[in-house]
């Protein structure tokens, strides 16, 4: 059995840009590693979770790992809570949420992210004044920042169970079902949490909406009077004075273990806390990893230094690296090829020459496409390729959308992947 490197790039995928003369970030990328590795692989395109759905990253993550998220997806919110040490019980009603700014009329969003600005120590002090300051008519809460203006949430009613089944005040993702969903254009306007149509009449979803539009206009009375935030508006920053709710549920998944899947050992390094909690779920051991330092040299030396260490404990590792997906949210097209070419140089550049490809299996691909002309998600497929161990190459040049369009792994889902690389790694 080969050892296999599962590497995932966060929003990878785009589409064609003039000012990238008709290329996307990847393809206009120098990314000689990624392309060595491309003329030596067999190439195709995924649709992470199914064609015409733009998904969020944990749904399309679950795919990846070769789970069908439409049986044992819960919700982002008690994902990343339980990855945060949250307790979610049965009834209890979770969130991913993010600190935001909104204008003085209490319903105008004047930036998402509170301009991404916001530190782990800021988010930290206000997460403690909403813990202290905050008490709910019919529930408690526990509220926890995560990285820079993530937090997750969790209410949990003194009276009987909640429902998962209400929208999100954050306008910027719709629901589908269990799913959340990206919306390509929105208005920047704060939502009113209801319960689903179909669950509309359910007491537990009319008062988990209830419950979540209570903490929220309680929260934005708090944090506008937070001497923090009042800082952030003497040093010409935007205040963090909102909290945007999303991707409710109310139970945890059950998945079956990956190893009793796919018969693989899977160890997993991960960023975010949603990538964290799915890889506990499916009993995947997390490997730790040292918080970024702001130097890409350093940061992705470190991860590949880390993968070739820690590859030898396990049948597998998969690696998901957050880089591509920021800018291309910002619409920044320049700065998402620039990270696609410090991933190249320094992690693969120093992880691929370190093995011999005869014994590894390597894929890499991408969670979804983060199309930086729409700064969202979309439902548009993303490249893969596999390379090492008996794989007969496709003899493309290069990595990309264009090239992987022509490969022989034709086009398949995400939750074929794992299959193949088991596959792939006992031939």
């Amino acid at each position: 059995m080969r050892k296999i490197f599962y590497i995932v790039l966060d929003g990878l995928g785009d589409l064609p840009l003039k000012d990238l003369g008709n290329k996307t970030p990847l393809e206009a990328a120098n990314t000689p590693n990624l392309d060595n590795l491309a003329r030596k692989s067999k190439l195709g395109l995924v649709y992470p979770v199914a064609r015409g759905i733009a998904p969020e990253s944990d749904i399309a993550v679950i795919s990846l790992l070769g789970y069908d998220a439409h049986k044992y997806y819960t919700g982002r919110g008690p994902l990343e809570s339980f990855a945060e040490g949250l307790a979610v019980n049965d009834g209890d009603l979770a969130f991913r949420v993010n600190f935001a700014t909104i204008a003085d009329d209490k319903k105008t969003i004047r930036d998402r992210r509170a301009g991404r600005g916001l530190t782990n120590d800021e988010a930290s002090v206000l997460c403690k004044e909403i813990n202290s300051k905050i008490a709910l008519s019919s529930a408690t809460f526990e509220f926890k920042n995560t990285i820079g203006h993530r937090g997750v949430l969790v209410i949990r009613s003194m009276h009987g169970r909640l429902s998962g089944w209400v929208t999100n005040t954050d306008p910027a993702y719709d629901r589908e079902g269990v799913f959340g969903v990206a919306k390509e254009k929105f208005e920047h306007i704060l939502q009113e949490s209801k319960p689903m149509p179909e669950h509309k009449k359910s007491q537990e979803a009319i008062e988990g909406a209830k419950l979540i539009n209570e903490f929220t206009m309680k929260a934005i009375d708090v944090l506008n009077q937070s001497p923090l935030n009042k800082k952030r508006i003497q040093e010409g920053k935007l205040p963090a004075n909102l909290i945007l709710s999303r991707d409710a549920g109310d139970h945890l998944p059950k998945f079956p273990p990956i190893k009793e899947t796919f018969g693989l050992n899977f160890g997993s390094f991960v960023e975010m806390p949603v990538e964290k909690g799915i890889a506990l779920l499916t009993g995947m051991q997390v490997v730790d990893v040292p918080s970024r330092t702001g130097h890409p040299d350093v940061d992705y030396g470190v991860w590949a230094k880390i993968a070739l260490e820690k590859i030898n404990e396990f049948d597998g590792l998969y690696i998901h690296i957050k880089g591509p997906d920021e800018p291309a949210h910002d619409g920044n097209f320049k700065l998402k090829k620039e990270i696609i070419e410090q991933i190249d140089s320094f992690f693969f550049g120093k992880l691929i020459p370190k093995i011999n490809l005869d014994d590894f299996i390597i894929t890499v691909t991408a969670d979804h496409s983060t199309v930086c002309a729409v700064k969202a998600h979309t439902a548009d497929p993303v490249p893969i390729l596999f390379c090492g161990g008996k794989i007969n190459p496709d003899k493309n040049n290069a990595f990309g959308e264009t090239e992987a369009k022509t490969g022989t792994i034709g086009q398949i889902m995400g939750r074929q992947i794992m299959g193949l690389l088991s596959r792939f790694a006992s031939q």
